[in-house]
C-alpha cells in the first residue's frame, strides 16, 4: 500500500544518512523509541532530508510536551544547524570509550549528615574444635574457618585440597554448567606457593590455601573473561580485578572462572544453563549463577559474585548458600565488568555467615581505583553481644494472605512454605534473646526507578549495541533480552534519568531514616536497597516439601555489615541447616 504522505525531495546518501541520525538522536534526546513512534513518521524521517517542525510536533505530541508553532521551528532550525549539539553526540561515539571506563560522576550512598563508622578493631573469629572429615566428600563441604584451621595446621596442604576441588569441578560441571574456564596450572601454581609459606611459618591468615571461584566478569591476566556473552567469549583482558589481587594476596588459590547469565542477567550463558545442585531441573537463578551453583556443590571452598538488582541475594537463595551483598562503595569493581556504575556491588557467597566475614574482610576497602569506594573500618567479632541488636521485621510481609491462584499453584505453595519458615525464624531469633521490632518501609516507587539501571547498562554496551554484535546473543543457549533493552533505553531523556535519581535521594533519605531506630530488619527489598546501597545477607532456613532450600534475609544499615552477619552466624549456630548437602548422585 503507498503511503499517503508528501514524498521527501531526493537527497545524497550521505547527507540522508547525516539527517537519519539527528533525527534518531533528536527522539533520544525527548526520550521515545522506534517502537513509539508512528511508523508513518519513522519512514518519513529515514527519508527527510532535514528534521521538520510537523516531526517535532509529532513527538512532542507522544512525549507529553506542549509547544508552540514558533518553539517547534526553534528547534528545528537548531537541530538543523551545523553547530548543533548532534554533532558532539558524534564525536563522543568516536572517541570508542570501553566498558572499563566509569563516568565523572561518582554515587554514593551517604544521605546528608551521615557518619560514616571510624573506629578499627582487630578481627575475632569464633571458636570450634578441629573437624575431623572422613571422607573427601566431607572435606570438599566445609566452611572457609574449618578449611583453614586444617591447613594452618598441616593437617592437609593447600595443594591437596585444590587437586580435589579442581577434580570435582571437572566431574560435576557437565551436570551443572557452572564452570567457563578452569584455571588449573594458576591454582597449582598458587597452592605450591602457600604450601611453602605456610610451612616456613608464613601464614597470612584463614584464606591462606583456601580455593575459590570467581563469577566471570572479574579479569584476571591471561584468563578468559568472557562475561558470559557470545560476543566476548574468546576476551582476554591485561589487567587483573582488585578483587583478584586482594585475594591472591590473602593466599587465596583461584581455581575456576564460573559461569554467570549472559552480560549479568539469568543463569543463561553462551555455555548452556547452570544448574541448582538441589534440583538439577531448576536453573540456579542469576546472575551470580556458578558461584551460587559451584559452592553448593562443594566444588569450591567460596566464590565471588556481584549483585547490581539481586545477583547475590537470588542464587545464593535458590542453591541454598550463604550469600552478602555489601554497602554499595565497600569493595572495589575495579577490573570487573560495568553494569551500572551506580549500583553494581561485588560480594563473597559461602557456606556460612562467618565465611562471608572473613573473605569481606580481604576484599574490601579503597584500592585507589574505583573512586567509589569509602574508606570504612570493617570490624568483624564473632563474639559480638546480640541482645545490644536493634532488630526490626517486615510485619505485612509475614503476615499477609497469599490468595490461591490455580494458574501458578506450586509459586502459591512455594510462598506460603517460604512465609511460615520465616515466621518460624523469628521464633528462633527471639529465642536467641533479640528484641524484635515491627516495622515498615518507606512508601517511595522505587520500582519506578528501575530503568537508571538499564539506561546506564545501555551506556556500558554501546560499542556491542552500535557494532550489532549484540544479534549473536538472541539464540540459544543464551536467549537473552539485553539487546532490545539496551536499544530501548537508549532513548531514556537525560532529564528523566536525572530526576529518577533525585528521588533516588529522596529514597536513600527516607531508608536512612527508617534506620534511626534499627540496626536491621529481618527481609529484603532488593529493588529499593539495590538503589539504596544498603548490605544484605541471605541464608538457608530450611527446605521446602520438595527438598529444595528456603532463605531468610537480613538487611543492614550502610556499612551495618557486622551486624547482620554476626546474627546470621547465631541463627547458623542454632539451626545448622547451611551443613545440609545436595545429593547429586
Amino acid at each position: 500500500m503507498e503511503s499517503a504522505l508528501p514524498q521527501p525531495p531526493a537527497s545524497s546518501p550521505d547527507r540522508l544518512d547525516l539527517n537519519r541520525r539527528r533525527f534518531v538522536a533528536y527522539f533520544s534526546a525527548i526520550g521515545l523509541g522506534s517502537t513509539l513512534m508512528p511508523g508513518a513518521l519513522t519512514a518519513v524521517a529515514q527519508q527527510a532530508e532535514e528534521i521538520t517542525p510537523e516531526m517535532i510536533e509529532s513527538a512532542a505530541r507522544i512525549a507529553g510536551l506542549a509547544m508552540t508553532e514558533e518553539e517547534r521551528q526553534g528547534i528545528a532550525r537548531r537541530l538543523n544547524s551545523p553547530r548543533s549539539f548532534l554533532r558532539s553526540y558524534e564525536r563522543i561515539r568516536e572517541a570508542r570509550i570501553d566498558n572499563g571506563t566509569a563516568p565523572a560522576l561518582v554515587f554514593h550512598p551517604l544521605p546528608s549528615g551521615f557518619q560514616l563508622p571510624a573506629e578499627n578493631k582487630p578481627m575475632r573469629m569464633s571458636e570450634a574444635a578441629m573437624p575431623s572429615p572422613q571422607s573427601d566428600e566431607e572435606l570438599a563441604f566445609l566452611s572457609v574457618r574449618d578449611l583453614a584451621r586444617l591447613i594452618q595446621s598441616r593437617t592437609i596442604s593447600s595443594t591437596d585440597l585444590t587437586k580435589l576441588y579442581l577434580a570435582r569441578l571437572k566431574e560435576y560441571d557437565p551436570m551443572l554448567h557452572c564452570v567457563v574456564s578452569l584455571t588449573e596450572d594458576l591454582a597449582l601454581r598458587q597452592a605450591r606457593q602457600a604450601d611453602e609459606e605456610i610451612a616456613a611459618g608464613n601464614y597470612k591468615g584463614p584464606l591462606h590455601g583456601i580455593p575459590w571461584g570467581a563469577k566471570d566478569l572479574l579479569a584476571v591476566r591471561g584468563t578468559r573473561t568472557t562475561w558470559g556473552a557470545s560476543p566476548y567469549k574468546e576476551q582476554v583482558i591485561d589487567r587483573d580485578a582488585t578483587v583478584f589481587t586482594r585475594l591472591s594476596r590473602a593466599g587465596a588459590v583461584l581455581v575456576a572462572k564460573l559461569s554467570m547469565g549472559a552480560l549479568a542477567q539469568g543463569d543463561r550463558w553462551f555455555g548452556g544453563r547452570t544448574r541448582n545442585p538441589w534440583n538439577t531441573e531448576q536453573g540456579s537463578s542469576g546472575s551470580s549463577a556458578g558461584p551460587g551453583s559451584a559452592t553448593a556443590a562443594g566444588l569450591v571452598g567460596f566464590s565471588i559474585g556481584t549483585e547490581t538488582r539481586g545477583s547475590i541475594i537470588s542464587p545464593s537463595r535458590r542453591c541454598g548458600v550463604t550469600g552478602l551483598r555489601p554497602t554499595f562503595g565497600r569493595v572495589s569493581r575495579h577490573g570487573a565488568m560495568a553494569l551500572s556504575w551506580s549500583m553494581d556491588k561485588i560480594g563473597p557467597m559461602c557456606r556460612s555467615a562467618e565465611d562471608c566475614a572473613l573473605v569481606l574482610d580481604a576484599i574490601q576497602g579503597p584500592d585507589g581505583k574505583d573512586t567509589s569506594l569509602l574508606d570504612v573500618p570493617f570490624n568483624w567479632d564473632a563474639k559480638a553481644d546480640l541482645k545490644s541488636l536493634k532488630v526490626g521485621y517486615l510485619a505485612s510481609q509475614l503476615e499477609r494472605e497469599i490468595p490461591d491462584d490455580p494458574q501458578n499453584s506450586r509459586r502459591v505453595q512455594a510462598m506460603r512454605e517460604n512465609q511460615q519458615k520465616a515466621k518460624q525464624s523469628l521464633q528462633m531469633i527471639r529465642s536467641l534473646g533479640v528484641q524484635l521490632k515491627p516495622i515498615e518501609l518507606p512508601d517511595v516507587p522505587s520500582r519506578a526507578l528501575s530503568f537508571i539501571l538499564t539506561t546506564e547498562a545501555a551506556a556500558a554496551f554501546d560499542d556491542l549495541t552500535r557494532s550489532q554484535r549484540d544479534e549473536q546473543m538472541h539464540s540459544e543457549p543464551e536467549s537473552s533480552r539485553w539487546p532490545e533493552a539496551f536499544r530501548l533505553h537508549r532513548f531514556v531523556p537525560a532529564v528523566e534519568y536525572i530526576q529518577a535519581n533525585r528521588l533516588r535521594t529522596r529514597l536513600m533519605e527516607e531508608f536512612n531514616q527508617a534506620f534511626d531506630e534499627i540496626d536491621l530488619f529481618i527481609g529484603s527489598d532488593l529493588g529499593a536497597t539495590n538503589l539504596t546501597g544498603h548490605p544484605e545477607i541471605a541464608f538457608p532456613n530450611g527446605f521446602t516439601s520438595s527438598g529444595t532450600p528456603t532463605s531468610l534475609s537480613l538487611t543492614g544499615k550502610l556499612f551495618g555489615e557486622p551486624e547482620i552477619i554476626r546474627l546470621a552466624q547465631a541463627f547458623q549456630d542454632k539451626t545448622e541447616f547451611h551443613k545440609r548437602r545436595p545429593q547429586m548422585g
